[in-house]
């Protein structure tokens, strides 16, 4: 369908009217044989119903249709046309027409902010109009998209915690069944933490008393990044962590009982300052001269309200 030619200001030449809307040629093609010329949607439903030029009535088919010469595309490109939007009084050339309309300021196509509160970016014909948008429906519509992304991060979560709890079964069986391999993975998991435990300064604590048994999640988050920006491996971190609670603590701290009865073994530990934190890593690695009761592998985070040097 062509452009209604009561929107160009200036007269039109005849040679640029498509004969079956009479209007302004929109994507214009070209009949091979007779040269007439026509709107793209104008022939394409005229063959549709019969295969003959709407003119002179040529046997014509519309894969036989090919695009017009570039002088005639260009006198099309030149004429001045104005902008279809109601209000809008610019004129610009017509191959500049798409480029106007997309930040024509009256477009009801362009899309404003909702000024009802919602804050969503709409239609400003619907904006207008107040019609086809409602705010609440819209933020619900909204809301169910959050809780499907977060459901479905769970469910990834979820997804790799089985995978992390599969590969750690697979090592442990492998461990068990392979004395050889059992070995080198634990020699490289060692020499990979005293690596890192070797940039540590040494620590001293002076009040064992103040050891905190159930950290709160703030306190353990600040101690876990002061862990990772200290070069600690992340699953090492993870681990260390995890051992913070007293629900991992080793035999020998598991309970107050057995905490006053050990407490005489404690200053043999050999401990290490974490950077910034009343807290202290014991690792495994460290305290070989230990009793096992005493140890936890690879470690222990123990965190204090005060008494660390």
């Amino acid at each position: 369908m062509g452009f209604d030619i009561q929107r160009f200001p200036n007269s039109i030449d005849e040679e640029l009217i498509c004969s079956i809307c009479g209007g302004v040629l929109q994507d214009p093609l070209q009949a091979p044989s007779c040269e007439h010329t026509f709107c793209q949607i104008c022939i394409q439903e005229w063959l549709s119903r019969a295969q003959t030029c709407p003119i002179d009535r040529t046997p014509l088919e519309i894969d036989q249709m090919k695009p017009v010469p570039r002088i005639l595309k260009n006198l099309l490109s030149r004429l001045d046309i104005s902008c279809e939007n109601e209000g809008c009084m610019a004129i610009v050339k017509l191959d500049l027409l798409v480029n106007h309309l997309i930040d024509c300021e009256y477009s009801p196509k362009k899309l404003v902010q909702c000024e009802n509160g919602c804050g969503m970016m709409i239609l400003k014909s619907d904006n207008n109009n107040n019609i086809n948008h409602n705010c609440v429906h819209v933020l619900r519509s909204e809301l169910d998209v959050v809780k499907n992304e977060v459901q479905k991060y769970k469910h990834d979560v979820d997804f790799y915690k089985n995978e992390v709890r599969t590969l750690q079964e697979f090592i442990r069986i492998i461990r068990t069944n392979n004395p050889t391999i059992s070995c080198f993975l634990e020699r490289v998991e060692n020499d990979e933490i005293l690596r890192w435990s070797s940039s540590l300064q040494l620590a001293r604590v002076t009040h064992w008393g103040g050891m905190i048994s159930t950290p709160d999640i703030l306190l353990q988050d600040a101690i876990k990044q002061s862990l990772l920006e200290s070069g600690c491996p992340n699953d090492i971190t993870n681990e260390l962590m995890e051992n913070a609670h007293e629900r991992h603590w080793p035999e020998g701290l598991s309970t107050l009982e057995t905490r006053h009865l050990n407490r005489r073994h404690y200053e043999s530990y050999v401990c290490r300052r974490i950077v910034g934190q009343q807290a202290v890593v014991v690792l495994s690695c460290d305290n070989r001269h230990m009793n096992e009761i005493m140890l936890v592998e690879p470690g222990i985070v123990m965190i204090f309200s005060h008494g660390v040097k």
